[in-house]
């Protein structure tokens, strides 16, 4: 196993993968342990940059079980999920050797020998922005390249839809089509990227946080409780989504943004129309998701086409995908008038991201949002009420990449010499 049996080597791979969100939902499983969706779905990757999972992965013959750290906490890797990852991952590791450290592990090796795993989001876990799918996905991405696996992005996928069912649109970067598949063992339920993060890089995405707290119905037992006592489900499994997904792809290869935000509006909104329909009823959105769409659906009809689409996941953090740069900065004004940061607030920590597009929207300082005039949408005779604190934060980013790994050495979480979190 190594080149001086008594040698305690730890070996450390780091890598950053990115978050998605879906623009065509999944909902709802068809075999809960192997995560078979009932319906393909479609996502956006975001830009790593700004919203990204960063995971470190060791090895050693010192480490006397396998551990996890998320973002500072020990956490327990003892469920199924993470388990199904780690035996899978294991069971196609191949032949390791680095000469220059005297370290030779074989394929046999890998069943015997333990991992540690310390991974940190840059934004909030559980919260709707997809950490689950960015989480494992760096898992199974930064444990394959540390255990040589010679699989290709497509069949890690399917690895790591086994931790998180959107997990597997997270390793490719662009827009990406998560195939449901037919096969009882899941070997054909994968992720294959649709286009890159360049086929259509002037959409800007505004992601507004209205909350960061962790959500009181977790996506896992929502979606059994919809597959269970919902009606609706079944109609927009068997009729709706196929056809939209066949419309969503032509969208995204043609660049069609009015038949993409069609699409992506309706879908969402039919995702949380079905969450109503559960028995109890699932309320992932709250007001103040509901006057963001109110919002984006009042200019969308003053401008005659769309400028900006909405799509919620299971949480009230809207996600908004503008057409191009210009209705990104007015999109901007906008969301700022309606919802000001409290006086007290520090712009820098208000919107954060791709600053850039606050600059382009004239706003420097937090007196130039109190200055922002009503936007032209807005009827005269109707009262233009401001919602001041609805909202915790925005994030400017845009369409990005797939994972990579970091080889700047100071970049990795775990310390080299003890092998536990820095």
């Amino acid at each position: 196993m190594a080149a001086e049996s008594g040698e305690k080597w730890i070996l450390t791979v780091t890598a950053q993968t990115p978050t998605n969100i879906a623009v065509i939902k999944y909902w709802g499983k068809r075999d809960e342990d192997l995560i078979l969706p009932i319906n393909d779905s479609i996502s956006v990757t975001l830009d790593p940059d700004h919203l990204c999972t960063t995971t470190s992965v060791a090895v050693s013959p010192a480490f006397s079980h396998d551990r996890m750290w998320l973002n500072g906490k020990e956490v327990s890797l003892s469920g199924g999920r993470f388990q199904n990852c780690l035996r899978e991952l294991r069971s196609r590791a191949s032949d390791f050797e680095d000469e220059k450290k005297g370290i030779k592990i074989t394929k046999k090796d890998w069943e015997k020998l333990n991992v540690h795993i310390v991974s940190y989001n840059n934004f909030p876990t559980a919260a709707g922005l997809a950490s689950s799918a960015a989480g494992l996905a760096c898992l199974v991405f930064s444990l394959a390249k540390l255990m040589n696996v010679k699989e290709d992005h497509s069949k890690l996928s399917a690895i790591a839809r086994q931790g998180s069912g959107s997990a597997c649109r997270s390793l490719y970067g662009g827009f990406v089509k998560w195939i449901m598949g037919k096969e009882e063992n899941g070997s054909d339920s994968i992720a294959v990227q649709l286009a890159d993060e360049k086929h259509w890089d002037d959409l800007v995405i505004i992601i507004a946080v209205v909350s960061s707290r962790q959500k009181e119905t977790s996506s896992t037992s929502g979606m059994r409780d919809t597959v269970e006592t919902s009606a609706l489900i079944k109609h927009r499994a068997q009729e709706v989504v196929p056809k939209r997904i066949v419309e969503m792809e032509e969208a995204i290869q043609k660049r069609d943004f009015p038949s993409f935000a069609r699409l992506a509006c309706s879908d969402s909104n039919q995702f949380h129309a079905v969450c109503l329909d559960t028995l109890p009823p699932i309320f992932y959105m709250n007001d103040t998701s509901h006057k963001i769409i109110s919002c984006v659906e009042k200019w969308n009809r003053h401008e005659g086409s769309p400028q900006v689409a909405y799509t919620f996941d299971a949480g009230p953090n809207a996600v908004l995908i503008s057409h191009n740069r210009k209705a990104a900065t007015l999109l901007l004004q906008r969301l700022l008038y309606y919802f000001p940061p409290q006086s007290d607030t520090d712009l820098d920590s208000y919107v954060i991201g791709d600053k850039t597009i606050l600059k382009d929207a004239g706003i420097h300082e937090l007196k130039d949002i109190e200055a922002l005039a009503p936007p032209p949408e807005t009827k005269e005779n109707t009262s233009t009420q401001r919602h001041k604190g609805d909202v915790s934060y925005f994030i400017c980013t845009r369409p990005g990449r797939g994972p990579i790994v970091l080889t700047d050495e100071s970049r990795s979480l775990i310390n080299p010499e003890t092998g536990f979190p820095k």
